[in-house]
């Protein structure tokens, strides 16, 4: 990413934290980042393309910031737990990612839907991955899922109903984060997780 791209981002997002997004302004972005009001249409496109590529680093912070936590070293229950408890953790923190793992979006928020396909956006190619669209909460379970089940099962040779079971419960961690963000007790996620992993005949991730 270019660092003038970055330095936007970050501009943006720092103006976010102090006004609602529709007061904030691109002139002003742009000024905060030590950049060309230019520069930021060129990079950008326009205020939508700067709130979709907003969002898309968000995104992509979350599930980054999800390997870090899985590769820390742990028994693969700990891990999980470990990991909702920093989902549950970072959503109260970052609006941006709450709105992304729940959908519900603000008035505060940008809550940018993809470029239409006709629309002559910026050739830079980071903006064209953020245009097509952010990640549904769906969908980033299903990529946390995925990276647990590989962070904790690494290789290959499982039986396919191991491999979904194991599936399964690294999915059922990312939504009991998830129903903590939405309705609480954040607190308790830790204890909900450890709970549902450890019921009757239960292993995770296959240990």
């Amino acid at each position: 990413m270019s660092t003038a791209r970055e330095a936007l981002l970050n501009a943006a997002h720092t103006a976010l934290a102090d006004r609602p997004w529709p007061a904030v302004r691109m002139i002003d972005v742009a000024s905060a980042a030590g950049v060309s009001r230019q520069t930021l249409y060129n990079e950008f496109g326009g205020k939508d393309g700067l709130a979709r590529a907003l969002v898309r680093r968000e995104a992509d912070a979350y599930l980054s910031g999800a390997e870090r936590v899985l590769a820390e070293p742990a028994a693969a229950g700990e891990q999980l737990v470990r990991l909702a408890e920093w989902t549950v953790a970072e959503a109260r923190s970052r609006p941006l990612l709450r709105a992304l793992l729940t959908g519900a979006w603000s008035d505060r928020l940008p809550a940018p839907t993809p470029a239409g396909r006709s629309a002559a956006g910026p050739a830079v190619p980071a903006q064209r991955r953020a245009d097509a669209g952010h990640p549904a909460p769906g969908e980033l379970v299903a990529a946390v899922r995925d990276r647990s089940l590989a962070a904790l099962e690494p290789g290959t040779g499982r039986r396919a109903e191991e491999e979904a079971e194991a599936g399964r419960r690294c999915e059922l961690a990312v939504r009991l984060a998830l129903s903590c963000v939405v309705a609480g007790p954040p607190e308790g996620v830790g204890r909900l997780v450890r709970t549902a992993l450890s019921g009757p005949g239960r292993r995770v991730a296959g240990r």
